[in-house]
């Protein structure tokens, strides 16, 4: 399983446009000074593992929400996928579609021979660098919700 080289903690978070729920573009950029934000890297919508991670995101939204940060889902799916995978699980943020794999291959998360992302987590602060990572082994492993939350209470 080859894949590019992820930014570090301390390094610039990789700017990305992408497109959302309703086909609206989402940047990494228009949330710079106003909120942190955890960027959850997942393989693909409607896989069993997928239905486990994402729910799990949207029970800590309270806690998230208290520590001003937005989460974002991103897939190489389509944004009409990625909207009814978020509708079928009742999640209140919002998957991004990277169907052209450039956001996942700029955090080094690209999987280049199934074509998708493997999972990974990264917090990004305010001033828009990475200040914690953690991508999985095998798609088969979820990132840890507790510990992206426990960067995001370090930066208070």
């Amino acid at each position: 399983m080859q894949m590019n080289n992820p930014p570090e903690a301390g390094q610039p978070a990789p700017e990305f446009k992408l497109k959302g729920p309703g086909g609206q573009p989402f940047t990494l950029s228009e949330y710079g000074g106003n909120r942190n934000l955890l960027l959850a890297f997942y393989p693909l919508a409607f896989s069993p593992v997928c239905a486990h991670q994402l729910p799990e995101l949207q029970r800590e939204m309270t806690r998230f929400r208290a520590l001003d940060t937005e989460v974002l889902g991103i897939s190489v799916d389509s944004w009409y996928s990625n909207q009814e995978f978020a509708r079928k699980l009742g999640l209140s943020f919002p998957l991004l579609s990277d169907f052209d794999r450039v956001a996942c291959a700029a955090y080094g998360v690209l999987i280049p021979e199934r074509g998708y992302s493997n999972r990974a987590y990264f917090v990004v602060d305010k001033q828009g660098r990475i200040v914690w990572r953690e991508i999985s082994l095998t798609p088969a492993e979820i990132p840890s919700t507790e510990d992206a939350l426990a960067a995001l209470e370090g930066l208070e």
